[in-house]
């Protein structure tokens, strides 16, 4: 069976390994997440955030 987890808790994850106070490796113990999948959450959360950031007012 697979583990799904929330939007939020997935940026609080990313947010972590953002501010590079602690390696992957020791995030993904303390919360029990392959390594792997945390590179995979970091990697979507920058490639999506142009996107978020994209001023809605130019696409009228």
């Amino acid at each position: 069976m697979r583990k799904s987890y929330s939007g939020e808790f997935k940026a609080k994850v990313v947010l972590e390994i953002l501010k590079e106070e602690k390696t992957i490796s020791q995030i993904a113990s303390e919360y029990g997440i392959h390594p792997n999948q945390l590179l995979k959450w970091k990697k979507e959360a920058i490639r999506s955030l142009a996107e978020v950031l994209e001023d809605g007012r130019r696409k009228s």
